[in-house]
């Protein structure tokens, strides 16, 4: 198989090492590994990076951005949740006076803010 470690995928295509394992771990491309666990581009990968390239800077992209948009094509519960956000207008709740709708909502995140502040970052993740 005619392939490019990271080293030389990185010269290649102007994307750092670095950054090349991150793209990786954003689940953005997927390089083969030689036997000995070493990251492989072959063609198909180099063009997917030359193309996330033309990408990200045609449409001024993060490649979080590109990462998240790839998740709502992958899982329907995320799309229809993000759908269902988008579409949603804004209620006040009936048992709560319109004078009062702000503060509720300013009590209601406090809160669910104190509330994750006290929930152990390894049970959120």
């Amino acid at each position: 198989m005619d392939a490019l470690t990271i080293q030389e995928a990185a010269q290649t295509t102007d994307w750092s090492p670095r950054m090349l394992r991150y793209i990786e771990r954003a689940g953005l491309i997927e390089p083969q590994r030689s036997d000995s666990g070493y990251r492989l581009y072959g063609p198909g990968e180099l063009q997917r990076l030359r193309t996330l390239r033309e990408l990200v800077t045609r449409f001024d992209l993060g490649l979080g951005e590109v990462g998240f948009a790839m998740r709502l094509r992958r899982d329907e519960e995320l799309a229809g949740a993000v759908d269902a956000w988008l579409q949603a207008e804004p209620r006040r709740p009936e048992d709560v006076a319109p004078a009062q709708w702000l503060r509720w909502e300013q009590d209601k995140h406090t809160k669910l803010l104190a509330a994750a502040a006290a929930t152990p970052a390894t049970s959120r993740a």
